[in-house]
């Protein structure tokens, strides 16, 4: 893109403009990143730092808790100290405590390090919506749409691999010190070439400390449940029961008091708007078959076929590829096709990726994936690009940093609730399947005296009865082999039908354009 693009009223966005903005890209490349990074080395982490299966987990739920209950309330801090302002402190916040991550030597350390690494971090992800929407007119925010698009999907594909390469390359502290040269260079960058808006410290008066505790209270209940119920048989548990209990309660008050106050942290009225509405419902589900997918088939390549990080990174970086090789053709396409067809197209075709996927074999491997995984590479463009522009094209420019902060809490929202689905589904369908199996392969079942004689016969030692055990062993580790995939497969259908039940809802919407003048930044500093 040139950087000597005119803008509608004769302006021109300066390198400066252009360079400051693709630092603030990379940032929010990272603090998305952060959210898979440490998934596939959770095991190292687990060791280095002495902790149980069941404690390490919160190295990644403290870290989502807090980043969701930053996401929102970014829009009123952005109005009170400015993007820039707001980003850099980000940043920086991140960066810190990303290197206190790296150096942690005890749990506890290392929850608070990722909470506040989360909270500070989270602020980066919505401010670039909003100024991708403040600061570039129609003619240029389409070709921006589709570089945030690109980043916001591509950091959840490549995460888990990246980490699970530096963890065994170097540590697992790689994990956390890779963010620190780029996170400064992010910093210093921004700060000196982006200024696109002045703060307004007298919205301090409106500061509403009751409600931010009344937020983070509901979000951050919401998000333990979600990610900790299937762990703990779900409302069984007394501390999943209490945190449901929490989630109600703060959570009506919470909205009581957005709705009723003049002034509120979180403005709740753009839901009135129903594009907005709907675009944030269509970001919800994006991020239920994002982070779902992402999670469902590295499961699957290393369950089922046994493959390592490395193995499961090649397989999935089929679905970054043509995503980057599909952005320009979704950039050019967006300026000629009306956007509701286009997410339509998108919805269909993703949905289409995961049921194709549903039909996995415990033998699928790399090209047996390599056709679902473009399609989904493919379609998520259409998908991404479409919404954010449904979602905020069409609001005022004195709305959209509040409305960005509520589009990306939908998305990691879609993402916590499906993740919980798919492994409370997934769970139910296990127990079904592997019974189901089990029924099929008893002693009065010929084919399966067969397969168990033929591998006795294989694994003959010196002594016969070993034999026999080591392949009843193993006839059950092949139940289980086909049990896991019809499992997946089930999920992965669910997921599509998810995609599939979407596209109607399209019809209804009113029609968003990637044309015409955005507001100017002089306009946009007023605001």
């Amino acid at each position: 893109m040139n950087p000597t693009n005119t803008l509608a009223d004769g302006a021109r966005l300066t390198w400066r403009q252009w360079a400051g903005f693709m630092s603030m890209v990379v940032g929010m490349f990272m603090a998305i990143l952060d959210i898979q990074i440490v998934s596939a080395s959770i095991g190292d982490i687990q060791a280095g730092l002495a902790a149980s299966p069941d404690e390490v987990a919160w190295v990644q739920t403290s870290y989502l808790i807090a980043e969701i209950v930053m996401i929102p309330l970014s829009g009123w801090l952005s109005r009170l100290v400015s993007t820039r302002i707001l980003f850099v402190t980000s940043a920086v916040g991140f960066t810190i405590f990303s290197l206190a991550c790296a150096w942690a030597d005890s749990l506890g350390e290392m929850i608070v390090f990722r909470t506040l690494q989360g909270f500070l971090g989270g602020a980066m992800i919505p401010t670039v919506f909003a100024t991708s929407f403040l600061l570039f007119p129609g003619a240029l925010r389409a070709r921006v749409s589709v570089l945030i698009g690109l980043t916001a999907t591509m950091a959840p594909t490549i995460g888990p691999s990246l980490g699970g390469w530096l963890t065994e390359q170097f540590s697992w502290h790689w994990l956390f010190l890779i963010n620190v040269p780029f996170g400064t260079a992010v910093a210093c960058a921004v700060w000196s070439w982006l200024d696109i808006d002045r703060p307004n410290w007298a919205m301090r008066r409106s500061f509403d400390p009751f409600g931010l505790v009344l937020m983070a209270l509901f979000l951050g209940s919401v998000e333990y449940v979600l990610e900790e119920g299937v762990r703990w048989d779900w409302f069984a548990d007394d501390t999943i029961a209490a945190c449901g209990v929490v989630a109600v309660i703060s959570g009506g008050l919470f909205f009581h008091r957005m709705l009723t106050r003049p002034d509120p942290l979180v403005e709740l009225r753009a839901f009135r708007d129903f594009n907005f509405a709907s675009g944030c419902l269509f970001s919800l589900i994006l991020g239920t078959g994002l982070y779902g997918a992402v999670y469902v088939i590295p499961l699957f390549l290393g369950r089922v076929r046994g493959y390592n990080s490395l193995q499961i990174g090649q397989t999935m970086f089929v679905t970054g590829a043509v995503m980057l090789c599909s952005a320009p053709i979704v950039g050019a396409l967006s300026r000629r096709l009306d956007l509701r067809k286009m997410l339509c197209f998108g919805l269909i075709a993703f949905g289409s990726s995961l049921a194709w996927m549903g039909h996995f074999t415990s033998q699928s491997s790399f090209w047996e994936l390599f056709g679902p995984q473009a399609l989904r590479g493919f379609s998520m463009m259409f998908i991404m690009l479409p919404v954010n522009q449904i979602a905020l094209g069409r609001l005022p420019p004195a709305q959209v940093k509040n409305a960005s902060g509520l589009y990306n809490l939908m998305r990691n929202l879609g993402g916590a609730i499906g993740l919980a689905l798919i492994n409370t589904i997934a769970t139910t369908r296990m127990a079904h399947h592997t019974l189901h199996l089990q029924e099929q392969v008893t002693w009065s079942r010929p084919g399966a005296m067969h397969m168990l004689q033929s591998m006795t016969n294989a694994l003959t030692p010196a002594k016969q009865d070993m034999a026999g055990l080591a392949a009843l062993r193993r006839m059950a580790g092949l139940v289980r082999q086909q049990a896991l995939t019809l499992t997946y497969n089930d999920v992965l259908l669910l997921m599509a039908c998810a995609f599939y039940l979407a596209v109607p809802l399209t019809l209804f919407l009113a029609r968003p354009s990637m044309t015409g003048a955005g507001p100017k930044p002089a306009d946009a500093e007023s605001h």
